[in-house]
């Protein structure tokens, strides 16, 4: 049951969030300061470091929970699927994060254009499909080594960036996951 204090915690955290992105958008990532964020969601630095750690965690979320949905989407799956139908129900998970369509959009593009974010982004996946990779070697034919799994997973990832920059190219335009499909479809012929 979600108390008041709950509630009230998630708001700010909401209207925190809302602030970082309308700035992010508006001036830059990289010319936004953390001082500047606190000071238009009326709460101090403090406060906002209390429900954000670091001012990359206001523009991505919390990347440990991205890392704990992606994989629990990818176990949660029948024993019987492969590697690429697990990581496309993985993919599918993360993107429902996204509280909404243009909040995607705009975390997209701001990932596609900031070249910090992007730099920060390639990190992350390359840590994510290391720890994905016994999850996937587990969804692959017996024998199969460690260096397929790795360009499963490395497709995966390089799809998802191509249906990304696609779609914001577009303005959000179409389905995203189509985007995805499309694109691993072309990949895997």
């Amino acid at each position: 049951m979600n108390t008041l204090w709950d509630r009230t915690r998630q708001l700010a955290s909401q209207e925190i969030l809302g602030t970082a992105l309308r700035l992010f958008t508006e001036q830059g990532y990289d010319e936004t300061s953390i001082a500047q964020i606190a000071r238009e969601a009326g709460v101090s630095q403090r406060t906002l470091f209390r429900y954000f750690g670091s001012k990359e965690e206001l523009f991505g979320g919390d990347q440990n929970r991205f890392g704990r949905v992606l994989a629990d989407a990818i176990g949660d799956q029948p024993a019987e699927a492969d590697a690429w139908a697990v990581l496309r129900a993985g993919v599918a998970a993360v993107l429902a994060l996204h509280e909404s369509r243009e909040q995607a959009l705009e975390r997209f593009r701001l990932l596609h254009k900031t070249a910090s974010l992007r730099a920060g982004w390639l990190e992350k996946r390359l840590r994510f499909q290391e720890d994905l990779l016994p999850l996937v070697e587990a969804r692959m034919a017996t024998g199969t080594g460690s260096a397929e799994a790795r360009a499963v997973l490395a497709t995966t990832f390089a799809c998802l960036d191509a249906a990304s920059m696609t779609w914001v190219d577009n303005d959000g335009k179409g389905d995203l996951m189509d985007l995805y499909d499309r694109c691993l479809a072309a990949v895997r012929g």
